[in-house]
């Protein structure tokens, strides 16, 4: 397996990873699901939640452990809670579709195909933003990995999903949250009541929670910003007000998709003013601490050579087939790997590849994320339980 340079860390699949936290909590409800033969809870979350009929996972975009810990004074709830398994890691690249997906199929990106923010369509010479999808192309048929909550429907576990209105019937929430039912919500205190409101409709079930106001305000503002550290001590009122009402059954997972960092203008390269960098170049992808280059055909090569040549070790760059080899992708499936670049580039320490001219908005972004740094990769999993469950 490829060794990855200093710095960057390959998630474990089936160990500790995002990806292994919905198998977890299926199989405390009694239901053993598919994982392309992954272990079924490797976090032992079968131990962790014994006894819970009714079991909620809340996801918080954007809080990553490290932030976390280092404002615990403003989320005490947050910070009070029991940590059953250690930290986590986000899947590669750490990205909200990337990692909804994960969380949400159990299985690597390799396998269910959302290989990041944007990616080409093979054969379609156009690329693909999973947060601007619709149903072009089908989500069924993009994303065909049956998800965990097919899975729990088709073994007669109610299951909910409870996010923004404004994401119902994305081409994203279709493939991902496909068999649950999608409550939508308009903030922070609507999405505690409609969680709770959920929990309490059946004797049992999963509901799945996602916020996504921390991880755009980051962006926007930075995580070293009095905007972000409001934001997130929003969150912990959010999570104080689950945590108080939940059923005595019931328990409470909150995990997160990635963290961020901050990066300073000093430490970005701009696409727009390295023109060799675009040479035989068809296709940009990624983001610009992830980015998926795709080669004119014969020129992968020299792209390759181009990137390493000026990027140097600001990232690390690699070929499809040696990135695939790493395994930061888990197994992939072939027939999925052209949505991966002929080149990769994940940024190093506090660097990042924007774009200023052909891609101005995320360019003028703060913070970011998308690599394999311990600040992105490492992502909390916290447990509250029912009174009754002690």
């Amino acid at each position: 397996m490829t060794a990855l340079p200093a710095g960057l860390t390959r998630p474990d699949y089936g160990t500790a990873t995002l990806a292994d936290v919905l198998p977890g909590a299926a199989a405390a409800l009694g239901v053993d699901v598919d994982r392309g033969g992954l272990p079924a809870d490797p976090l032992g979350l079968t131990a962790a939640l014994a006894g819970a009929r009714r079991v909620a996972v809340l996801l918080v975009d954007g809080l990553g452990a490290h932030l976390l810990r280092e404002h615990a004074a403003l989320a005490p709830t947050l910070a009070g809670l029991a940590a059953p398994a250690g930290d986590l890691a986000a899947p590669c690249p750490s990205t909200t579709p990337v990692s909804l997906t994960t969380l949400a199929t159990g299985v690597p990106p390799g396998g269910h195909g959302v290989l990041g923010f944007v990616t080409a369509v093979p054969g379609q010479d156009r690329t693909l933003n999973h947060v601007q999808w619709a149903d072009d192309p089908d989500p069924a048929q993009w994303q065909a990995r049956p998800t965990v909550f097919e899975q729990l429907a088709t073994a007669d576990v109610p299951v909910t999903a409870v996010a923004p209105y404004a994401y119902r019937g994305s081409g994203l929430s279709t493939a991902a949250y496909r068999g649950a039912g999608y409550s939508g919500t308009v903030g922070a205190g609507d999405l505690a009541a409609v969680v709770l409101q959920s929990l309490s409709l059946s004797p049992t079930g999963l509901v799945y929670g996602y916020t996504p106001e921390l991880d755009l305000t980051g962006h926007v503002r930075g995580v070293d910003s009095d905007s972000w550290r409001l934001q997130l001590a929003l969150v912990d009122k959010l999570v104080e007000q689950v945590v108080d009402g939940l059923p005595d059954d019931a328990a409470l997972l909150v995990t997160a998709d990635h963290g961020m960092l901050d990066v300073p203008a000093h430490t970005r390269v701009d696409l727009d003013e390295e023109p060799e960098l675009l040479d035989g170049v068809a296709l940009l992808a990624g983001e610009p601490r992830a980015r998926y280059v795709h080669a004119v055909p014969g020129s992968a090569g020299d792209v390759l050579g181009a990137w390493r040549g000026v990027l140097g070790d600001r990232a690390w760059v690699a070929g499809r087939e040696e990135a695939v080899a790493s395994g930061v992708f888990g197994d992939v499936d072939p027939a999925l790997a052209a949505r991966i670049g002929d080149v990769v580039a994940l940024a190093r320490g506090p660097w990042a590849i924007t774009a200023g001219l052909s891609e101005p908005g995320p360019s003028r972004l703060v913070a970011y994320h998308g690599s394999l740094t311990d600040a992105e990769l490492a992502i909390p999993l916290l447990l509250a339980r029912g009174r009754a469950l002690g």
